[in-house]
């Protein structure tokens, strides 16, 4: 009896062994290459909103876009929401776009959301969070800035005040 609990603990102590060792391999040698920086090409993808209408960034080369990643539960994307609807208007006819992608809702969600802020902007629907992957978008709400070249040239995290929109939106107009 006592030599089968040995063999058993023996086998529970190796199998613990062998997960921290895959964990450390792991921690040490995954691939940091993925994650988006300033100075990178944004990477091209194709969402539809929710009307069904395709948005590919690349369409939007000439262009400055405002990239805002959210979700309807996230309490500070709500709140930099309407700031975000003033600007567009203000913004949409000097060449900036707001793209808000929204990260893996259902429709009722969304739409609820929207009528509610009466938000005019293209929302996108990232349904599989392929687009959030792509980006390497950990936090929300996270916003990059895609000047007309294409090129990302600031991301930040966390909300945003209508004065900081402005000045992004701002910086990306052509």
């Amino acid at each position: 009896m006592k030599k089968k609990r040995l063999i058993i603990r023996s086998l529970i102590l190796g199998i613990m062994f062998v997960a921290v060792i895959y964990t450390l391999y792991a921690n040490f040698t995954k691939d940091t290459a993925g994650d988006l920086k300033v100075g990178d090409k944004a990477p091209d993808f194709v969402l539809s909103d929710m009307e069904g209408n395709k948005h590919q960034l690349s369409d939007y080369q000439g262009k400055g876009v405002f990239l805002n990643f959210w979700g309807t539960w996230c309490k500070p994307c709500e709140r930099e929401m309407p700031y975000m609807n003033n600007q567009y208007k203000v913004y949409k006819d000097q060449g900036v776009e707001i793209l808000a992608v929204n990260v893996g809702e259902p429709d009722f969600s969304i739409n609820k959301f929207v009528q509610k802020h009466k938000l005019v902007f293209p929302i996108l629907k990232d349904s599989n969070k392929n687009v959030l992957t792509l980006y390497s978008i950990k936090p929300l709400p996270t916003t990059m800035l895609v000047d007309p070249t294409g090129t990302i040239v600031a991301i930040e995290t966390g909300e945003l005040s209508e004065f900081r929109i402005k000045e992004m939106m701002e910086s990306i107009r052509p």
